[in-house]
């Protein structure tokens, strides 16, 4: 049985931490005597720490984020009351900083900040040994990132199957906003990429048809973005009926003549970019340290969806120090007009060890003391402002980024995008009393309901443009606003599973 145990709690099934097969690639002599077991956050905890006991382990690494600390930390507290000879090693962003202030911390045997790729073989090579770090709290090692061994031997045939493949061409940032961890990064750190290309290669002729780079700034050095898309356009053309599916993060702000001709190059349902925008005023982006050229971003983000069949996902942010609910819904209209298929509405988090803490007396920052530490008022926002953005966010993933009803969205934002969703999710919540568990029929009637009650449009064409969506998302019931002698959609036929996630296919076929 494995001595050394790598764990982690995921926040689905389909995401396959890259950083547990870092740790156990790099074990060197000891990567034999070690195995990786995930879980899902979710999962019961007296079961994960029966999961991992039944291996018998003398280490176990545990990788810890903001999704998955408080479960964690029952997991650590539960693993040293029933085995308190079991060596618990804790790593990742969320006890990166602040370790005093936190319970998980106090209850592991050891901590390694920062960079654990070497850092943790050296502890468990010493602990194996018989010997004792002089402190618990270690600050990891950042080792020339050619010295590494890639983990992407580690994806098991499993993984490569039926998971998102997380990948990485460069580490770091050279950007200094202030709500990301990555400002706290000197540059970006290219890997050599002849070898990485060639763990791609290896990647591919296993199966893996999915994969989601976590670069910050993939598009910073142009000549490794091109090397990259050629590997996929070449496999694409030489296997047009077998596609990818490939997930970039993209500096908004630079998109040279280069890149633009490659990126046309992609058919539909293989490309997507994740696309930060965060908020467009500049005052508020000048306070964060965040540099961005508003107007360039704005016309590149247009021409991607123009002339290209990229799926695009840009991010804004609310509760940016200094930025009122008037400058946020001028810049989500801003957004709205530029046509991006999904736009991520998230709420200002403070995390561990960020710069963006510096703000927090001046501009009145109150955040959440629990995970996931988001804003909860502002001088600027109060805190039932942010009650109603945070329902705002849900009901925009259900309704808009879902691609569920791409017929009936122009007609619930109007010419006011953010003042329309705002009050259709105000009236929402008020006829509900919820944010989940609402079936695709009864939104679409509480959607028919809102427009011809609230609004005042017109039933047929509200009607219309309802049944098309629906009918298009896979609905098959007598809607109670459809006619009676309607003739019922054929069933529609099964599509064989294929690289692109479900919600970018349901854009792309108009659903």
């Amino acid at each position: 049985m494995p001595s050394i145990l790598l764990t982690t709690l995921n926040a689905r099934y389909a995401h396959a931490s890259l950083g547990l097969r870092y740790l156990r690639a790099n074990l060197g002599e000891l990567r034999e005597h070690s195995a990786i077991v995930e879980f899902v956050i979710g999962q019961k905890t007296e079961e994960m720490v029966e999961k991992l006991l039944a291996q018998r382990p003398q280490i176990v690494g545990i990788g810890v984020y903001i999704w998955n600390v408080e479960e964690s930390t029952r997991l650590v507290a539960q693993l040293k009351r029933i085995a308190p000879e079991v060596i618990v090693v804790l790593g990742g962003p969320e006890v990166s900083y602040e370790c005093d202030q936190q319970r998980i911390c106090d209850l592991a045997d050891y901590v390694i900040t920062g960079w654990g790729d070497l850092s943790f073989a050296e502890l468990v090579g010493q602990l194996r040994a018989g010997g004792k770090p002089a402190t618990k709290v270690i600050a990891g090692k950042q080792p020339p990132l050619d010295t590494l061994t890639l983990p992407y031997g580690e994806y098991t045939d499993i993984d490569v199957g039926k998971r998102f493949l997380y990948v990485e061409a460069s580490r770091g940032c050279p950007f200094k906003c202030e709500f990301c961890l990555s400002a706290l990064d000197k540059t970006a750190w290219p890997f050599p990429l002849e070898s990485f290309m060639a763990e791609l290669e290896q990647l591919y002729q296993r199966g893996a048809r999915q994969f989601k780079f976590v670069d910050r700034t993939f598009n910073l050095k142009v000549d490794t973005s091109l090397a990259i898309l050629d590997f996929f356009l070449d496999k694409l053309e030489f296997a047009p009926d077998d596609p990818v599916f490939v997930h970039f993060e993209l500096i908004p702000d630079h998109l040279p003549e280069k890149l633009k001709q490659t990126v046309t190059r992609f058919p539909p349902g293989t490309l997507q970019f994740e696309i930060g925008i965060q908020s467009f005023d500049e005052a508020v982006q000048s306070r964060i340290s965040r540099r961005q050229k508003n107007a360039v971003a704005q016309a590149n983000i247009r021409w991607l969806r123009a002339h290209t069949q990229a799926h695009l996902h840009v991010d804004l942010i609310a509760g940016l120090p200094g930025e009122g609910i008037d400058s946020f819904a001028r810049g989500f209209d801003q957004l709205v007009a530029l046509g991006p298929q999904e736009i991520q509405f998230g709420i200002l988090k403070r995390l561990r060890g960020a710069p963006i803490d510096r703000h927090t007396e001046a501009f009145g920052l109150r955040f959440n003391p629990d995970p996931p530490y988001n804003v909860l008022a502002t001088d600027e926002i109060d805190f039932p402002t942010f009650q109603r953005l945070g329902r705002f966010a849900r009901y925009w993933d259900m309704i808009a980024n879902s691609g569920r009803y791409l017929r009936t969205l122009p007609l619930l934002l109007g010419d006011s995008p953010f003042a329309r969703f705002l009050a259709f999710s105000d009236w929402l919540y008020a006829e509900t009393g919820k944010t989940h568990a609402l079936a695709l029929e009864r939104m679409v009637h509480l959607v028919h309901r809102h427009l011809t009650d609230q609004r005042g449009l017109d039933p047929t064409a509200v009607a219309e443009a309802l049944i098309n969506d629906y009918q298009a998302s896979g609905g098959r019931a007598r809607l109670a606003f459809e006619s009676g002698d309607a003739p019922r959609p054929l069933p529609r036929a099964q599509r064989a599973a294929g690289a692109t996630p479900s919600r970018q296919s349901r854009h792309l076929r108009g659903a």
